[in-house]
């Protein structure tokens, strides 16, 4: 076992710049795992600043100088931070509380709706199982209601931290836009000279995570915003804030859509039953998520992600369980990330009786 062991060791880790690469990236995710709550303003900044630097440089290639570039994305940032907090957010705190408000009459009326189905269903399904649906529902419902009212009690430090990152993220991004060479400078003077490895791996990765995040932002906008155009068109209620699960929900992939789907059919139905008018708006709203998936994804990832699905739902499920949401919305990148690395990984030739000889 112990000649097994030497014998990988010896082949994996024999190059001096795979041992390094492997220090970096342990001592860079054991930092995000331990300190990631206490660093979380300045991680956000730096994927604000990661977003916003495509636009720097596309105005820098207009022969705009660089300081003038960074003032000019970053007024475009506070200008898009103003009105979602001015005009996007208390639309939906609106539509979140006459939600609240109508939930009791939704349940009555989803109860009696499905208290139905055993007369018309009887060979599918019995009162028994329709009861047992019924009262998890009810106790999910309950649980959410203490969830709200815990968190209505406790929001006055919530509010602290949200006015804490509204004044440090957008100073921690005019910075990491202003200095970014300088901090690059910085972080390199403790690098080892020679980083090939690193090098390479970097450039295969970059383009990828680039294109995948700046992507997927522009997919979340115009998904939500013809979401949105479309619910209103339709008269559908809530339309602001399913609009806002829709876009999110292509964060998940293959996931998301599928679980979006439920509360945008429940509210229609809610509405207006099974009408012609429930139709038009599955139908619409079919229409919107095929276009997505095919019209505007092949257009805004032009460097396709080579990962199985298999993977990504793996990449998903590890990443969304260690740091929620963004673990999520960065899971291809970091599954790309790690892909990268094993390809680059030198290897040294096994020797014979060792493992591949």
């Amino acid at each position: 076992m112990l000649k097994v062991l030497r014998d990988w060791v010896q082949r994996y880790f024999s190059d001096e710049e795979a041992v390094v690469l492997a220090v970096v990236l342990v001592l860079g995710f054991t930092a995000v795992l331990t300190l990631g709550n206490m660093l979380a303003p300045v991680l956000a900044g730096l994927v604000l600043a990661f977003l916003m630097q495509g636009l720097v440089n596309l105005l820098e290639r207009l022969r705009l100088p660089q300081t003038l570039a960074v003032w000019i994305v970053f007024t475009l940032f506070i200008g898009a931070l103003a009105l979602i907090l001015g005009v996007l957010l208390p639309l939906l705190w609106q539509q979140l509380s006459t939600l609240f408000q109508e939930l009791p009459g939704m349940l009555a009326e989803w109860q009696s709706l499905l208290l139905l189905l055993p007369e018309r269903y009887p060979h599918l399904v019995n009162d028994e199982q329709v009861l047992r649906a019924i009262e998890v529902t009810r106790s999910e419902i309950g649980k959410f209601g203490q969830w709200a009212l815990t968190f209505s009690l406790s929001s006055l430090p919530l509010l602290v931290n949200i006015m804490i990152y509204l004044v440090l993220v957008p100073i921690l991004v005019f910075f990491f836009l202003k200095d970014r060479e300088l901090i690059g400078r910085w972080f390199s003077g403790y690098l080892p000279s020679e980083r090939g490895l690193m090098t390479q791996v970097w450039d295969e990765v970059n383009i990828q995570i680039a294109n995948y995040i700046r992507g997927k932002v522009i997919e979340i906008v115009i998904c939500g915003g013809v979401t949105y155009v479309a619910f209103v068109w339709l008269g559908l209620n809530y339309a602001a804030l399913l609009a806002l699960l829709v876009g999110l929900s292509v964060v998940v992939p293959y996931i998301g859509t599928v679980v979006v789907t439920v509360p945008v059919a429940l509210i229609a139905l809610f509405q207006w039953g099974w009408s012609d008018q429930f139709i038009y708006l599955m139908v619409v709203y079919t229409v919107i998520q095929t276009l997505d998936g095919n019209v505007l994804v092949p257009l805004l990832f032009s460097e396709a992600v080579n990962l199985h699905p298999v993977a990504i739902i793996c990449a998903v499920l590890l990443f969304g369980g260690l740091w929620g949401f963004w673990g999520v919305f960065f899971a291809i990148p970091l599954a790309t990330l790690f892909k990268a690395v094993l390809d680059a990984w030198p290897r040294a030739a096994p020797r014979n009786g060792a493992l591949g000889g």
